[in-house]
């Protein structure tokens, strides 16, 4: 039943409870009715539906960027052209345990979506890993991957993609009447999104801590249940606000550099995540001879 014979019915039943409406209120109604019929591309539904209040997303759509994907493959990175590889395996291997934790996340009532990866110290690997897993996940025919700067500190990823630097999760941070939509950038990756860091000030290293992203990690969660959000977090070990997010995602993924790691360092490290549920490790640059036999590495 279309809107016009839903007002009709109803005028029919108040006049027939003795009750008399004017027609003259009438007709603003049954002509909004019928423009929503004429411009409807399809049958109206059986009753309207409100629209959402303040939805600054209605319309928009997320700036297009492109990776220059030959450059990141001559760089060693993984791209939908070169899945065949070693380290593509490798980053399956991976990619399946974190989907598995996925799962145990849920049941466990966390942000299922939501995935941090860390290292102890810098130059351990943890962002070459984050981009490369997240580029796995998006060539999957049934996800979608969202990767998130979150190294606020150092911030690598979009130079990295050879892309320029813009707003991300910073200018979020400071400038209210900016939406996530705002920041986004589409690739040509399909499936593959990314979120930049965006503008430092003398307040990043405190963002990671803030209330406003327990706020933004909800709505992440929430908003874009669809994707995997990845999150290349600052080392652990010079971050507190790492350590925040840490106790707010589904799981945490401690990157570890084979041969080079600091033993007490990498201790502290997964002390400081020990209350986490869900924590899983990557040794990087491993030279074993069979990485599957002792856990996950990519090289």
């Amino acid at each position: 039943m279309n809107l016009i014979e839903q007002a009709t019915r109803r005028l029919e039943e108040l006049r027939r409870a003795g009750i008399e409406v004017p027609t003259a209120a009438l007709e603003p109604a049954a002509a909004d009715a019928a423009a929503v019929r004429v411009g409807a591309a399809t049958p109206a539904p059986e009753a309207p539906v409100a629209e959402p209040a303040n939805d600054r997303t209605i319309g928009k759509t997320s700036r297009e960027v492109a990776i220059d994907l030959d450059r990141l493959a001559s760089q060693g990175y993984l791209t939908p052209m070169l899945s065949d590889r070693v380290l593509a395996e490798q980053i399956r291997i991976i990619k399946q345990a974190v989907l598995k934790n996925v799962e145990d996340a849920a049941a466990r009532g966390l942000r299922r979506n939501l995935v941090l990866v860390t290292s102890a110290t810098a130059g351990e690997g943890k962002t070459f890993f984050s981009m490369n897993v997240a580029m796995s996940l998006a060539m999957e025919v049934d996800f979608h991957a969202l990767l998130v700067d979150a190294d606020v500190l150092r911030p690598s990823v979009l130079e990295r993609y050879g892309i320029e630097p813009g707003p991300g999760l910073l200018d979020l941070a400071s400038r209210p009447e900016l939406d996530v939509s705002d920041v986004l950038l589409r690739t040509n990756v399909p499936k593959l999104t990314l979120l930049p860091a965006g503008k430092q000030t003398h307040k990043s290293p405190e963002l990671l801590s803030s209330a406003y992203i327990d706020r933004l990690l909800t709505e992440l969660s929430e908003r874009y249940a669809d994707r995997l959000v990845i999150f290349d977090a600052p080392p652990i070990l010079v971050s507190s606000g790492t350590r925040h997010l840490a106790t707010r995602v589904g799981q945490v993924i401690m990157v570890v550099q084979a041969d080079s790691a600091d033993s007490r360092a990498v201790t502290q490290a997964f002390e400081a995540v020990d209350a986490c549920p869900l924590v899983s490790t990557v040794l990087n640059r491993s030279s074993l001879p069979d990485p599957g036999a002792y856990g996950y590495y990519e090289t």
